[in-house]
């Protein structure tokens, strides 16, 4: 089987986004994103099993729900930073789709199911660097599990976003580092 278009996986994961945002995902169909595409049907069936994966590809991959990219600033403390600035701006980008699809995962177990076993599969290698790199330094005294300090660091992000509302300025960046991502990831490397 020949290699799936880029030009036309763009269009379908497009078409995706605008009618999400138009209809929402109950009255969204393959129907309606195949003829806005301009693709057939067959021709998304081929790539994605169906709507729940066409969508979580949309979530996943178009939102760089892996995580941001960490710079190397020479210290734990400014790639932690780093991270959780493209982070930020990551969940900036992204916020009204989660929300907006936050009760759809919670009346949609399939889609809810799909999400879940990619979130799983996730590459948390922005945040595994930058720990790896601190051990080699003696910043650590031994190695943290990146996967759990990427989800403390979500969580403080998604609750600003969901509680408090944005700015993510220097401030927040500045008092989740500092006041719990240093010391969390300090008392994980002892421990």
């Amino acid at each position: 089987m020949a290699p799936f278009d880029p030009e036309r996986e763009r269009a379908i994961l497009d078409a995706t986004m605008e009618l999400l945002s138009e209809v929402g995902y109950d009255r969204m169909s393959i129907d309606q994103i195949a003829k806005r595409a301009k693709a057939s049907k067959a021709t998304i069936y081929r790539r994605w099993q169906g709507k729940p994966e066409l969508v979580v590809d949309v979530i996943c991959r178009r939102f760089d729900m892996d995580g941001p990219e960490g710079a190397d600033t020479g210290s734990l403390r400014g790639d932690l930073a780093a991270v959780f600035r493209g982070l930020c701006e990551t969940v900036e980008r992204k916020h009204t789709l989660i929300i907006g699809l936050s009760s759809t995962l919670l009346s949609h177990q399939e889609l809810a199911r799909t999400l879940r076993a990619h979130l799983r599969a996730r590459d948390f290698d922005a945040v595994r660097e930058p720990v790896e790199r601190a051990v080699k330094r003696g910043e650590l005294s031994g190695p943290v599990d990146a996967g759990r300090l990427f989800t403390i660091a979500e969580a403080l992000v998604w609750h600003r976003m969901i509680f408090a509302g944005p700015p993510f300025g220097p401030e927040f960046v500045a008092e989740s580092v500092d006041g719990v991502l240093m010391p969390l990831v300090t008392a994980w490397s002892k421990g």
